[in-house]
Formats: C-alpha cells, sequence, structure tokens
C-alpha cells in the first residue's frame, strides 16, 4: 500500500515537471495587424447602348373590321355557302348566300310595263301641248288684224273647251276699229300642267323599277371584305326577313392592338398625337405559339385623347397589317431546329394578349440597368476603384427586368452592384464577386493519392 501512494506521487511529479519544462521551451506567436472586414458584393457591367428607345407595352388585340351578316329583303334562302360556318375564311366578293328571286323579278317586269305606259302618255301630252299652242297663235295672229279673234269657233270646236266661255257670247261685239284685243286664256290652256303631270308620273314609275331592280340585286348577299366567320345561323331553306341577323365575320386585311400606356412611357414617343401627319411611328407585335415567340409588324394608327378612367392611361392603337401570313419567328429556341420559319408562323388570333415595341425617341447614349440595382429613390450603388458610389440618375423607361436610364455620371465602364449590403455609404471599400461556375460546366475533381490509398484499404 506504502509502495502504491509513492509510485503514485512520483508520476504526478513527473507530470508537473514535464508540463513546466513545455511552458518554459514555448515560443511566441509571431504579430499580424487585424484584417479589415471588407463586404463582398455581387455586381455588373452596365451595357451602354445609342440609337431609338423602344416604348414596351401589352395589349389585347382586336379585329379592325366587323359586321353582322342580315338579309336586306325577305324571302326563302335557296343557297347557301358551304363555307360559311364558324371559323372558316371566307373571300372577298364570295356569295354568302341567295334569296329566292321569282317575286322580285315579277316586281321588277310590272315596274318595267308602268314605265313604257308612262312614257307613252308623255308622248301623247306632249302632243297635246304643241297642238294647245298652235290654235293660240292662231288666235293670237286673228286678234292682232282686227275684229273678234273668236268669231269663227264653234262651241263644239276644241278651242272652245280650253277658252272661257264669256269670250265666245261676244263674238260679235268687238269693234272692228280696235287694233289688238288681249285674249284670255285659263291655266290648262297650253296643256303645261297636263304634262308636267305625266312626267311626273313617268319619275314615279322609274323609281318604282330602280327600286325593284334593287330589291332584286339584295337577293344575293357577297362578303365585302375577306375575312374569317366568327358565329352563324343560317340554314337552307329557311325563310328571312329584313335585318335579321344570321352571322358575323371579322374582316383579316388589318387587325389592331390596343396598347395601354402611361403618361411618362407616351412622352418617349415623338409626334404620337400627330400619328399619320408627322410619318409613321413604326412598332412590333409579339406572340407566343408552341414555345417560340413570333414577330408582327405594326405601326401607330390613332391614339385615343381621352385618358381612361379606370387605369388613367393613354390607350394607343396599333394596326398590324397581314395578321394572317405576316408573322416570323423573333426568338427561337434551340430545340425547335429549324422548324420555326417564317412560314411555318402561326395566324394571329383575334382575342390574343400580346406584348409590343413602339419606337421612341432617339438618344445619343444610354444604359441598360438591372432592376436588381435599381435602389429606392432611383438611386444606384456604384463600384469604381474599389469603392462604392451612391448616384441618383434619371430613368428614361422602366420594365419587368430593366430600366433604361440617363448616362450622365456614370463614367466609362460603369458596374453596378445586385446584390444587398447591410450598410451601404459613399466611399465604402467593397470587393466584387466573381460569377459562380455552374455545377453543370465544373471539371470533376481528380483522386489525390491519399484518396487512391483509402480506397485501396477500404477494398
Amino acid at each position: 500500500m506504502q509502495r502504491q501512494r509513492v509510485l503514485g506521487g512520483l508520476i504526478l511529479l513527473g507530470a508537473i515537471l514535464i508540463a513546466a519544462v513545455l511552458i518554459l521551451l514555448r515560443s511566441e506567436p509571431a504579430e499580424k495587424p487585424p484584417e479589415e472586414l471588407i463586404p463582398l458584393v455581387q455586381a455588373e457591367k452596365l451595357e451602354i447602348r445609342s440609337g431609338n428607345l423602344m416604348v414596351t407595352g401589352a395589349g389585347t388585340v382586336r379585329a379592325r373590321e366587323e359586321l353582322t351578316l342580315a338579309a336586306e329583303v325577305a324571302g326563302k334562302l335557296v343557297y347557301v355557302n358551304p363555307d360559311l360556318r364558324e371559323g372558316q375564311r371566307i373571300a372577298r366578293g364570295a356569295i354568302l348566300f341567295r334569296i329566292d328571286t321569282s317575286d322580285y323579278r315579277n316586281a321588277v317586269q310590272t315596274a318595267q310595263a308602268d314605265v313604257a305606259s308612262q312614257g307613252i302618255s308623255v308622248l301623247q301630252a306632249k302632243e297635246e301641248v304643241v297642238l294647245a299652242k298652235a290654235e293660240l297663235e292662231r288666235f293670237q295672229q286673228r286678234a292682232v288684224s282686227g275684229g273678234n279673234a273668236y268669231a269663227s269657233v264653234d262651241i263644239n270646236d276644241y278651242a272652245a273647251k280650253i277658252l272661257p266661255p264669256d269670250a265666245l257670247a261676244k263674238k260679235s261685239s268687238t269693234d272692228a276699229s280696235q287694233p289688238k284685243q288681249n285674249i284670255a286664256t285659263n291655266g290648262l290652256a297650253t296643256r303645261e300642267p297636263q304634262l308636267e303631270s305625266a312626267r311626273a308620273g313617268l319619275r314615279k314609275a322609274q323609281a318604282n323599277l330602280s327600286n325593284a331592280q334593287t330589291a332584286l340585286q339584295r337577293t344575293v348577299v357577297r362578303a365585302p371584305f375577306s375575312g374569317i366567320v366568327r358565329t352563324e345561323d343560317i340554314a337552307l331553306g329557311s325563310y328571312v326577313q329584313p335585318g335579321q341577323s344570321l352571322g358575323s365575320m371579322v374582316g383579316t386585311a388589318d387587325y389592331e392592338a390596343v396598347i395601354p400606356l402611361s403618361e411618362k412611357d407616351a412622352a418617349l414617343i415623338p409626334q404620337l398625337f400627330h400619328a399619320g401627319t408627322g410619318g409613321r411611328i413604326e412598332a412590333s407585335v409579339y406572340s407566343d405559339y408552341g414555345g417560340i415567340r413570333y414577330r408582327w409588324a405594326a405601326y401607330v394608327d390613332r391614339v385615343n385623347g381621352l385618358l381612361n378612367p379606370q387605369t388613367r392611361t393613354i390607350d394607343v392603337f396599333l394596326r398590324i397589317p397581314n395578321p394572317i401570313g405576316g408573322g416570323a419567328p423573333a426568338a427561337v429556341p434551340e430545340n425547335a431546329g429549324k422548324s420555326a420559319t417564317a412560314a411555318s408562323a402561326p395566324p394571329l388570333f383575334v382575342g390574343s394578349f400580346v406584348d409590343t415595341e413602339i419606337t421612341g425617341r432617339s438618344l445619343d447614349e444610354y444604359a441598360v440597368l438591372p432592376l436588381a440595382a435599381l435602389r429606392a429613390g432611383n438611386k444606384v450603388w456604384l463600384v469604381k476603384d474599389g469603392k462604392l458610389h451612391i448616384l441618383t440618375v434619371d430613368i428614361y423607361q422602366r420594365t419587368d427586368k430593366t430600366a433604361l436610364i440617363s448616362t450622365r455620371r456614370l463614367g466609362s465602364n460603369p458596374v453596378a452592384v445586385t446584390g444587398n449590403l447591410k450598410v451601404a455609404t459613399e466611399g465604402l471599400q467593397v470587393r466584387i464577386a466573381q460569377a459562380r461556375t455552374s455545377a453543370s460546366t465544373a471539371k470533376p475533381a481528380e483522386p489525390d493519392a491519399k484518396s487512391e490509398s483509402k480506397a485501396k484499404t477500404v477494398q
């Protein structure tokens, strides 16, 4: 027992001696200056561009021409175009439907006969006017030569029917020495009113003939323009009335898109409210179909002079010529291959939602700022010589992803911070983080000697 205590004391004493030796022989640590904590930031170089600003917007495509198909005359349908079905295309001038013409042909023949009859009445009235004027002229000559101008007129003579009766009663009471006698006649003496009545009857008959011919022409209804049938409610053999709706169709020569713009965006388009008079303002319309983006050329047709009361925006109307076959791929994905060509472009659909670009004013220089780099109050954090500079910029246009800003005070090759900082002060030193390498492009690490030996040991 005594031996164990002595041995334990010796071991404890040896440990204390070893610890004392290690403490005495230890080396002093090297002194290092404290490291400055410079924040690491994500930054991106800004793209500098020049040229026209493209004012972006979005809207809905609608038909520029749309009409309701209806009959102008009543009758039974004897022909209906087979293509007059919902969704079908109709060429301009194509016959849509025909109405039975039997009654209308008979009406034309009746009117033609009436015109011929009234024409004869006019000829007869003209001859009577000639005869009446000849008799009145003979009477005037007798009055000038002296004597009673009505002395030779019998009560049963034709002249007695157009002369005043009191003149016939005084045939012998006229003084022979009187050089001239005034002959008083009534309004029908020259038969002119009867002629005018006959001519009025002829004009009425001609008008009736024109109405009958027009009604006959209206039994055939043709397409006023090339278009697509939107709706149809028509059947062969049915009886239609004037004004009855039989369907509707939209014109395909031009579509239009209504684009609401804010006052700030509208101000970027020069001569916007004088579109058509100060030169055409070009635009583009984009629509996605099957994962491919297609583009149609367009231009500003007109601008609504009244603000939209709901959105307080200005409605700009873009006209889109040839919307059926004028599209072309704007952005072709890699997996689309060679299948995306202008020939394979779909038609632009009425009612589709589209994105648009309208040519704005031209600038000598502007910068494209990622929206992540735009701070509150239109401020931008720029990195110059490793230091942070806070700058307030002028924004021309703002989209969902970028903002177009003025290059004033940006300097050459500007770099903007896109990440966040807990504290951002003017002149703060920062480090720009390098872009990370994606996992798909990163090379696999080569196994070292230790890993190889470990693999062998495991085996």
